[in-house]
This record gives C-alpha cells, sequence and structure tokens, in this order.
C-alpha cells in the first residue's frame, strides 16, 4: 500500500492518518514562516516577499474556489465563497501585499481563533486527494501562516483601533451571512444550526443564543489576543 493510499483510505476521519499529517505539517510550518519575516522585515525584500507570498496564496486558493463552481463539485449549500475563511484568505492577500494594519489584525484575529477552530474540529467529509480536501486545508493553512507572518514575522501589529474596526467587520459579515441563509436555507458559518460534526459550538446553548455567546467569547479572545502587542510599547507601524 503506497502512501496515497493510507492517507486516502475511506471518508475523512477527525484526527484520522491524514487529519494528523496536516495538522503536522501545518506546525512545521508555522516557525519558518516567523523566522522569514523576522528576516526580511525593514529590508528591501519585505516588499517583494511579502507579495510573492500573497501570489502564492491567490495561485493555490483561486484555482480550488472555481473548481467548487464546476458542475461535479457545485452544492449551493457549501460551494459559494460566503464562509469566514473564503473571506479570511482575501483579507491575507491584501495584508500581504500593501502590510495595512486592518487587514493584517484582521487575518491575525480571524486566523489565530476561527480558522484554527476549524482546522481542529473540521466539518469535512472529503479526504485526501479529493479536490474539496485540497481545498479547505490549503485555505486554512495559509490563513494561519500568513497570520504568524505579519504579525509574529514583520511585526504588522494589532491595535485597540483596528481591533474594534474587525469585531464590526465581522459583525457585518454574520448578519449578512445569517440573513442570507435563512433565505436560502443553507448554513454557511454555522450561524443557522450547528456543524453535523462534532464542534465547540457543542458546548453552547442551542440556535440562536450560541450564536451570541459566541460572539461575546471570541471578541473576549481576541481583546486577549491583542492586549500583549499593545502593552507598553509606541504605536504600531502604519501601513506600508
Amino acid at each position: 500500500m503506497d502512501g496515497t493510499t493510507l492517507l486516502a483510505s475511506g471518508d475523512f476521519q477527525a484526527y484520522g492518518t491524514s487529519h494528523l499529517v496536516v495538522l503536522a505539517l501545518f506546525a512545521i510550518g508555522l516557525v519558518p514562516v516567523v523566522l522569514l519575516g523576522r528576516r526580511v522585515r525593514g529590508t528591501t525584500a519585505e516588499a517583494t516577499t511579502s507579495r510573492a507570498l500573497a501570489l502564492g496564496i491567490v495561485a493555490v486558493t483561486v484555482p480550488l474556489q472555481v473548481l467548487q463552481l464546476l458542475p461535479d463539485e457545485w452544492n449551493p449549500r457549501t460551494s459559494l465563497p460566503f464562509q469566514l475563511c473564503d473571506l479570511a484568505w482575501m483579507f491575507a492577500v491584501h495584508a500581504l501585499w500593501t502590510r495595512s494594519r486592518l487587514t493584517s489584525t484582521v487575518t491575525y484575529l480571524w486566523g489565530l481563533t476561527l480558522t484554527t477552530q476549524g482546522m481542529a474540529t473540521p466539518d469535512l467529509s472529503s479526504n485526501w486527494p479529493e479536490p474539496r480536501f485540497i481545498m479547505f486545508w490549503a485555505m486554512h493553512v495559509l490563513i494561519v501562516w500568513a497570520a504568524v507572518y505579519l504579525v509574529a514575522g514583520l511585526r504588522v501589529l494589532p491595535t485597540w483601533a483596528t481591533y474594534r474596526r474587525t469585531v464590526v467587520v465581522t459583525l457585518v459579515w454574520a448578519a449578512s451571512v445569517m440573513a442570507y441563509n435563512a433565505l436560502m436555507d443553507t448554513n454557511y458559518g454555522y450561524l443557522n444550526g450547528k456543524p453535523n460534526r462534532a464542534s465547540l459550538l457543542d458546548v453552547l446553548p442551542a440556535w440562536p443564543w450560541y450564536v451570541a455567546v459566541e460572539i461575546v467569547v471570541v471578541a473576549a479572545v481576541w481583546a486577549l489576543l491583542v492586549w500583549p502587542w499593545t502593552r507598553g510599547r509606541a504605536p504600531a507601524r502604519a501601513a506600508a
């Protein structure tokens, strides 16, 4: 049995072989992307390197997103780019291209909380090497890698102002997607119902109360993630 057969045996299983392999690769890549950011920070290579990474994310995610719109992969409940991570990779690309403090903060806060939660408890049935498996993991891993590269590497740091704006952006997304879900009987963002598979939402109250609790908890965790970067330092660098 070769490696591909081993990884692709059966449907996706949380913490099965394919899941653990991807998580291991993700963890191994965290240190190099931070070190890369620190190496190029403030040099003439910073813009070139960051924009190359932005183009790399586009090269990976755009074809996979388009693939979901093709007849063989089309599913109106999952194929539209309305999940938070569908926006997060776009914010990540903008942050890498411009080193914008706001989009860097959005990428950082969304990536280190909501994206990683999706990685820990993925609502995924496709296994390696199916397109949906590749898209799910490529998108999630690249978002978090971009977040740590920007903040821990380049030190495009969050502020309380960008924290507040991130909360507003997130609430606008949530309200819009909840309205779409109600109209079209979908469940993008799991805002109108909990995932079918086990997730952290299972410990929260039933809908719609878990959405309100989630907003409060996430906002508090985000504040904790911003606080270390704002304590006792000069204002963060402006957008490049």
